[in-house]
C-alpha cells in the first residue's frame, strides 16, 4: 500500500482516531497532540500492516497502543477492579434514558482498558475482535463487558 493509500484509508477512519483521543485526552492541546502521534505512530508501524484483518481494526490497536503508551509516560496506569453491587433499590426496572454527555463523561471515569473494551463495543466489534486488539481471552472480554456496563449504570444513576 501506497502513502497516498494509506492517508485515504486513515481518512475514511479518522473517526475512531477522533473518538479514541476523545475519551483519553482532557483538553483540546493534548488531544490535537494525541492524534498526531497516533498518525506518526500508524506510519511508522503500516509496513507492518499484514492485512489480516480490517484496517480499522488494525488502526483502532495502533491508536490504543499509542495513547495507553503516552499515558504510562505521563504517569502510572491504576489497573484495579472496583466494582459495587447496586443496592437493591437501584434495581429495579426504571428505564434512565441519559444523554450523550454524560455517556461519554461516565466512559471517561472507566480505567484506560475498560474504556477501550466499551468503545470498541459500541463500534459494533465483535467479541473476539475486541479479544484480540486488547490481548485477552474472548471469555474476559465478555465478562468484563457485564461489569463495564453495570459500573456505567452506577455512574449514569448516581449523576442523576
Amino acid at each position: 500500500m501506497s502513502e497516498k493509500e494509506f492517508l485515504a484509508q486513515v481518512k475514511m477512519n479518522q473517526g475512531i482516531v477522533f473518538k479514541l483521543v476523545s475519551l483519553y485526552a482532557a483538553d483540546e492541546e493534548e488531544k490535537k497532540d494525541l492524534y498526531q502521534e497516533i498518525l506518526l505512530q500508524a506510519w511508522k508501524s503500516f509496513s507492518s500492516f499484514r492485512r489480516e484483518s480490517k484496517f480499522s481494526t488494525w488502526l483502532y490497536r495502533v491508536s490504543l497502543n499509542t495513547i495507553l503508551t503516552q499515558k504510562r509516560k505521563v504517569s502510572m496506569i491504576e489497573y484495579k477492579e472496583s466494582i459495587d453491587e447496586l443496592p437493591e433499590n437501584l434495581q429495579s426496572e426504571t428505564v434512565i434514558v441519559p444523554d450523550f454527555n454524560s455517556v461519554k463523561e461516565a466512559i471517561r471515569r472507566l480505567p484506560e482498558i475498560d474504556r477501550a473494551i466499551i468503545s470498541m463495543h459500541l463500534d459494533g466489534y465483535e467479541n473476539i475482535e475486541i479479544a484480540a486488539t486488547i490481548g485477552i481471552s474472548n471469555n474476559h472480554v465478555a465478562v468484563k463487558l457485564y461489569r463495564i456496563k453495570q459500573q456505567l449504570s452506577k455512574f449514569l444513576i448516581t449523576e442523576r
